[in-house]
């Protein structure tokens, strides 16, 4: 076993314990996908409002979309142990579900070491706070939930998918 794995396999410890930030420079630079979703539940009123524009503080959309992407770019700001990398592209899409569901996606890209899972669960995050900042004044009862890694693609573990 190299000196510096953990034997639980947890890479971001080292064998005794100790916090690192993993190693990638040996990695080859490959393109890496990863896709994220989290879903901000809230009154139908309250989604009504967003869609018509009608919020207090503006366009929820637009604003929550360009925190997200904010984000995935001060992800390793965020999060100690992810690597700081070149986002090549960030896709956010909020879209209505049931009458009372913001539904956030985030697809991330970069050429490099490691991936963009984290990045792309970080946009999620904080688009969907966003949402809730911008509309608690009317809805203070916003749940976020379900923030989670769809799938990612890449690197030498290949591609997953969420089931």
């Amino acid at each position: 076993m190299d000196p510096e794995e953990h034997p639980g396999g947890l890479t971001h410890l080292d064998a005794s314990g100790a916090a690192r930030m993993v190693d990638v420079s040996a990695k080859a630079d490959t393109a890496r996908e990863a896709v994220a979703e989290g879903r901000v539940v809230m009154r139908p009123e309250t989604l009504a409002l967003i869609q018509s524009g009608g919020m207090p503080k503006g366009d929820v959309l637009a604003v929550a979309r360009v925190a997200g992407i904010m984000a995935t770019k001060r992800t390793s700001d965020l999060v100690p142990m992810c690597h700081p990398l070149p986002i090549t592209g960030v896709v956010l899409d909020l879209a209505p579900e049931r009458g009372d569901t913001l539904r956030i996606t985030a697809r991330v890209k970069t050429t490099g070491k490691t991936g963009v899972e984290m990045e792309a669960l970080t946009a999620v995050s904080v688009a969907a706070l966003t949402v809730y900042d911008m509309c608690k004044a009317v809805d203070r009862g916003m749940r976020i939930e379900g923030i989670r890694l769809l799938e990612k693609l890449g690197g030498k573990s290949g591609h997953w998918r969420a089931e």
